[in-house]
């Protein structure tokens, strides 16, 4: 089997439950890491499907990497080989597809419920789950592109998740581990205590409070995803 193409953009926004569930699903992986300046394929047919993982940058930056990583996520899915998108990575398939990416009212940090939406893809992308506590790290938002259909929302960004097909997008993260979360912690701490003003940004102790239960269910929610998305993969 062709293997999954992973682009990581921080060195602390890994891949975390991902790699593990597919490791368990003896579903080969590739990581490129843009953070420390890997090249990127020139194409994505040699692959199953394409990932796309979080990072502190806007889509809107002027880097070097964004305008060949919109060509790629294009190119995907006009192969239709299945994309997933996670925060930064959700946006730049929003950007590659034609929506676009602004400001969120205001800035989510930590643990924060969304809601599943009431429609056939939502169902079969979440299956029987109706909410759950997501991790949240972002202050933009995505529009959805044409022919998108909305997945989840919360109480402070609308738009957290759509589908088109067989791609996901996701503004939320649903990758967390109990390491990646201190380890985002650590580094984001100025962050975090700048932003305390926002009624979506927990403190760090918040954050952490019994952090192996809400990551445990999480990655149940994660598993449900996968599970789906995986299913789309090329052959």
């Amino acid at each position: 089997m062709k293997p999954v193409i992973i682009f990581r953009h921080a060195a602390v926004e890994g891949p975390g439950y991902l790699a593990e569930f597919l490791d368990n699903q003896a579903i080969p992986w590739r990581l490129v890491k843009i953070d420390q300046g890997d090249e990127l394929p020139g194409s994505i047919a040699g692959f199953s499907g394409m990932v796309l993982m979080g990072g502190p940058m806007s889509v809107n930056d002027d880097l070097p990497w964004i305008p060949a990583m919109l060509n790629l996520i294009r190119e995907a899915v006009a192969a239709d080989i299945p994309v997933l998108g996670h925060c930064l990575g959700g946006q730049l398939i929003c950007k590659a597809l034609g929506g676009s990416v602004t400001p969120n009212p205001v800035k989510e940090i930590g643990w924060g419920e969304v809601t599943v939406s009431l429609n056939e893809a939502a169902r079969y992308w979440f299956g029987d789950i109706e909410n759950f506590n997501g991790f949240h790290w972002h202050g933009e938002t995505f529009s959805l592109p044409v022919d998108a259909v909305h997945l989840l929302a919360s109480n402070y960004c609308e738009n957290q998740a759509y589908a088109i097909g067989k791609h996901l997008a996701l503004q939320c993260h649903i990758e967390m581990m109990p390491e990646m979360v201190q380890s985002w912690c650590d580094v984001g701490l100025d962050e975090i205590e700048q932003s305390m003003g926002s009624p979506a940004v927990q403190s760090v102790a918040q954050i952490v409070e019994n952090l192996p239960l809400h990551c445990f269910f999480l990655n149940k929610v994660a598993t449900q995803v996968y599970t789906q998305w995986i299913k789309g993969l090329a052959n």
